[in-house]
């Protein structure tokens, strides 16, 4: 899962010089510019600073790493060995081409080997990767990555479904087209039956 990773940008090697908050306030108010409003109207005043909080919050996975969410595992297990899935996990994303919202649902499963996650740390992950520029098919490979390495389980599925607001909103206009998309390790990988047993418990049948 390693090489999967560097083939992405997205990786926990971030861009540290960030500007001030007073410079991210100034681009706001360029944009409002370049749009065609006038920054200086009483309804934007604001506008800049608000932006940026949001923008802290809405980005906050670039200052988090997922092997501190995933690092406490659990060994007394009873002996189970059997396939761990966490479905319908719901996350907001941003598209990394135009900056507009990715809404969808993950569907995350591991088998383990000995040890288990807690099943919030799961999510976690999820929210950590959303949190960021995004494409979908990147986010999907980042997420197993994450897991395969730091669990070290026979295997990982990864389902996401999505809605890009770029094709919603803007282009095509396509308002509820759905993105799928999946990445399997281990045993999900070589073992077809697996693959469809993680599908068939996530679709519910």
């Amino acid at each position: 899962m390693d090489a999967i990773i560097k083939n992405f940008p997205q990786t926990e090697h971030q861009f540290d010089d960030r500007p001030t908050q007073k410079e991210a306030e100034e681009a706001v108010r360029v944009l409002l510019r370049w749009a065609g409003d006038d920054p200086e109207r009483e309804g934007l005043l604001d506008t800049p600073a608000r932006v940026a909080k949001s923008y802290r919050e809405l980005f906050a996975g670039y200052d988090m790493n997922p092997e501190d969410v995933l690092g406490r595992t659990f060994e007394e297990v009873a002996g189970y060995d059997d396939m761990v899935l966490v479905k319908d996990i719901p996350f907001f994303s941003h598209c990394e081409h135009h900056m507009v919202p990715i809404i969808g649902k993950a569907h995350v499963a591991y088998l383990p080997s000995g040890r288990v996650l807690g099943l919030s740390k799961i999510a976690r992950v999820v929210e950590i990767y959303g949190r960021r520029l995004q494409t979908q098919e990147a986010m999907t490979a980042q997420i197993a990555a994450a897991i395969d390495d730091t669990l070290r389980p026979r295997g990982v599925a990864i389902m996401i479904e999505a809605e890009h607001m770029c094709m919603a909103m803007r282009g095509v206009q396509k308002q509820g087209s759905t993105t799928l998309t999946t990445t399997f390790t281990g045993a999900f990988k070589s073992e077809p039956a697996e693959q469809v047993r993680f599908t068939t418990m996530v679709r519910g049948r």
